[in-house]
């Protein structure tokens, strides 16, 4: 089940900029990536560790720097930092780093790729992220 809702909210994702199309897709897309990112430092605080909420709210903050680079930067960059950001997650639900996310990994991996897979799409037919 977290597969195919991750698979529903993968294509919402890369459907998001329709909604606020008076922005950027670059800068929708931006903002989904640090909203995606910081998640993981709430799941950290309800762990309760604090080197988890350190390491968790450091690895937010590069996903974030990522995500401002790809609003006026190339649209790669935001493809990337969806990717990287699948791969976090992929490590996550291998290592239970953080405790208790038992569904979201797989879940936030799958939304990842899909809207990766998707930009890569729309970049490769010509569409303009930067209006």
């Amino acid at each position: 089940a977290p597969v195919l809702w991750g698979v529903v909210w993968g294509v919402i994702q890369a459907a998001a900029p329709l909604g606020f199309w008076w922005l950027d897709p670059a800068t929708v897309y931006a903002l989904s990536l640090a909203l995606i990112a910081a998640v993981y430092i709430g799941f950290a605080v309800a762990d309760g560790r604090p080197r988890v909420i350190a390491v968790e709210a450091a690895v937010a903050a590069v996903f974030v720097i990522v995500a401002a680079a790809g609003v006026t930067g190339p649209a790669w960059v935001l493809v990337a930092g969806f990717t990287g950001h699948g791969f976090k997650d992929l490590w996550q639900h291998r290592s239970h780093y953080v405790a208790n996310t038992r569904w979201w990994p797989p879940f936030c991996l799958v939304i990842d790729f899909v809207a990766a897979a998707i930009l890569v799409v729309l970049l490769a037919v010509g569409v303009d992220f930067h209006h």
